[in-house]
């Protein structure tokens, strides 16, 4: 199941990005001289009239190859870069189009999550933060836990002050941080009375235990669900791009995880139900189509800006240097892939043990 899980998920997220860099590169008049599912010797493919279509030994991605934008090798086996004057290479055509055919493949990044989210959403219903008094999750390490609450107990009361809806309960809680709390506790029918001390926030300053509320769904009309698949996909680049941000001002310590670390929670989705891989993978097309926005050499977001730089010149740069560059910065991403991985692999180990 989980191999399975993987394989679906990885080669979701690269087809749909490099199948936008094809359907804009064909829109735009540039020869595609191969569309591939996979990576690796070839298992079956076809010959179309300008495009090589291939399934791929190792099912996780793809690629596309357009004419003029990178080296190709010729009949004597020399690798050379196709002619800028040749109507359909992509050195032949306008800054603009070149930059509609890079960014289209992060673009069909947001437009998966988009669907992968509206699609869970008209299975299971719109998510939405019931009203009573029950914990319908716990976060680990917290008081809550420690203090011994489990999901499903309704905290009726803090201090013997009556807590009725969730509303009440937390603000309760959040005007005592760093204080004793004492919590009556409603457990399959049996009140009992549990001892905690809160935490206090570091942003907000509210006093916190590590609980969350229970969760329904709510069915909706069809096209209320495109609207709530935007708006979440809108909120998930947001928290990402914040997350991000606070990494590298060292607001919050850094944690990347590498394909290890993907590969497991994609498994542990996959346990969790389909639905929930749906909205994994949608979360992990964001993150792949906003990595690849980024200006480093061998991504998209390194194309586009040697695109502005071209068009401020009005003249091309030198091929040849700006694919050394990418190639440098392909293989210092692949250094930084491997490290991390590595240290997700100890990750487990030292987990495990």
């Amino acid at each position: 199941m989980t191999a399975l899980a993987i394989v679906f998920v990885f080669g979701l997220l690269v087809m749909v990005h490099e199948l936008g860099h094809f359907l804009v590169a064909k829109w735009a008049g540039i020869r595609v001289l191969e569309f591939s599912f996979g990576f690796g010797p070839k298992l079956v493919g076809y010959k179309g009239k300008e495009t090589f279509y291939a399934i791929r030994l190792i099912p996780l991605g793809g690629f596309v190859r357009l004419y003029g934008m990178d080296p190709e090798p010729d009949e004597n086996g020399q690798a050379t870069i196709g002619s800028s004057d040749d109507p359909f290479s992509y050195m032949n055509k306008p800054v603009w189009k070149r930059m509609a055919v890079i960014v289209a493949g992060p673009i069909m990044n947001f437009i998966l999550a988009i669907v992968l989210f509206v699609a869970v959403f008209a299975y299971l219903g719109i998510p939405a933060q019931a009203q009573g008094n029950a914990i319908g999750s716990l976060a680990e390490g917290k008081p809550a836990v420690t203090a011994g609450l489990l999901a499903g107990d309704r905290i009726v009361a803090v201090d013997n002050t009556p807590t009725s809806d969730w509303n009440t309960l937390t603000e309760v809680i959040h005007a005592k941080p760093n204080q004793a709390l004492v919590l009556t506790v409603e457990r399959q029918g049996q009140t009992q009375t549990l001892k905690l001390t809160t935490e206090k926030d570091a942003q907000t300053g509210y006093g916190m235990i590590g609980i969350g509320p229970e969760i329904v769904y709510e069915r909706v009309p069809i096209l209320q669900t495109f609207r709530f698949g935007f708006a979440r996909t809108i909120e998930f680049t947001k928290f990402i791009v914040v997350t991000l941000t606070q990494m590298v001002t060292r607001q919050i310590p850094a944690d990347v995880g590498g394909p290890v670390a993907i590969a497991k929670a994609i498994g542990e989705g996959a346990q969790a139900g389909f639905s929930n891989l749906l909205g994994l993978t949608g979360v992990l097309s964001i993150q792949l189509g906003l990595l690849n926005l980024f200006p480093i050499p061998a991504l998209d977001g390194s194309r586009l800006v040697f695109l502005v730089i071209e068009g401020l010149r009005r003249k091309p740069l030198n091929p040849e240097k700006e694919n050394l560059i990418h190639l440098v910065g392909f293989v210092l991403l692949l250094a930084l892939m491997i490290a991390i991985t590595y240290r997700d692999i100890l990750n487990l180990f030292v987990k495990a043990g």
